[in-house]
């Protein structure tokens, strides 16, 4: 049997073959495209939500108010509670990122767990704000029982810098921090279910007696 011709080896500075740098500039392509995709149906839940003031938006509606198709939707999630999933996760890193930066203009200790309660009773002051946080204030016990797993990481995620502003401040990073967070929590969304727009001596007031009850400790 006759010896295959030998082939010699790819040089190392010659880069990838023709095929496939196109396969990974389709790939990359499609990528980018399904993110956008993801990336509209997000925003029109929010936009469906926030008209029907309900965490039950259909799947039509949602489709349509992002100009796509039910193949599109799901294409990227097995059902409506997976984007309610995916919607409260966009909405805590959101809010997430807006703590961080309040937290980060303050001093560390008390400043800063001032600085977390006015961030999260600014939800319900800014208008845009309130109005995509409503539903999730209005179906919360609901969503927790849906979510439980999503609903905990999620509220970790915004608890974490409020433990460390809490320790800073010679409080106990656990209870003090969870008691701060469901006392703002519960007043935002009271706010909010209300459509009451807290005054800035309401957070005032507020900031306060959570200082007055860490130096109580």
């Amino acid at each position: 049997m006759q010896n295959a011709v030998p082939v010699p080896a790819a040089r190392a500075d010659a880069g990838p073959p023709v095929a496939e740098r196109v396969a990974s500039r389709t790939l990359s392509v499609r990528s980018e495209a399904y993110t956008e995709e993801v990336r509209r149906l997000v925003a029109a839940g929010y936009a469906v939500m926030r008209r029907t003031g309900t965490l039950d938006p259909r799947v039509h509606d949602i489709v349509r108010e992002a100009g796509l198709s039910n193949q599109a939707f799901y294409r990227h999630f097995r059902g409506k509670d997976e984007l309610l999933v995916a919607i409260l996760d966009d909405g805590q890193r959101q809010l997430l990122t807006y703590l961080d930066h309040r937290m980060a203009g303050a001093e560390a200790g008390e400043a800063r767990v001032r600085a977390w309660v006015g961030g999260v009773m600014e939800q319900a002051r800014n208008p845009a704000a309130a109005e995509n946080t409503r539903p999730f204030a209005i179906n919360n016990a609901r969503l927790s029982d849906r979510f439980p797993d999503e609903v905990a990481r999620s509220r970790e995620l915004l608890v974490r810098p409020l433990r460390d502003a809490v320790a800073d401040a010679g409080g106990d990073p656990k209870r003090d921090a969870d008691a701060i967070y469901h006392l703002a929590i519960g007043c935002m969304n009271d706010a909010l279910v209300a459509r009451r727009r807290p005054s800035q001596d309401d957070i005032a007031h507020l900031e306060q007696f959570v200082l007055g009850g860490l130096g109580g400790t």
